[in-house]
């Protein structure tokens, strides 16, 4: 089924609450490629960050 493998995707303040971390960190968790951030849209010519659901979960497992 194609629903399946479409990623879920969070957006910069969902994933920053969830991560217990700052919107600041998470966007330079992105330019530093700590924690990289899927681009969406047009806005501003490079788009809007979103993060995959199941990275999220995958830092956190690995974090812990």
């Amino acid at each position: 089924m194609v629903k399946d493998k479409v990623a879920e995707l969070l957006t910069l303040k969902e994933a920053s609450e969830i991560l217990r971390v700052s919107e600041g960190t998470l966007r330079r968790w992105d330019r530093t490629k700590h924690f990289k951030a899927v681009r969406v849209g047009v806005r501003r010519g490079v788009g809007d960050r979103r993060y995959r659901k199941e990275d999220v979960e995958n830092y956190l497992k690995n974090k812990i």
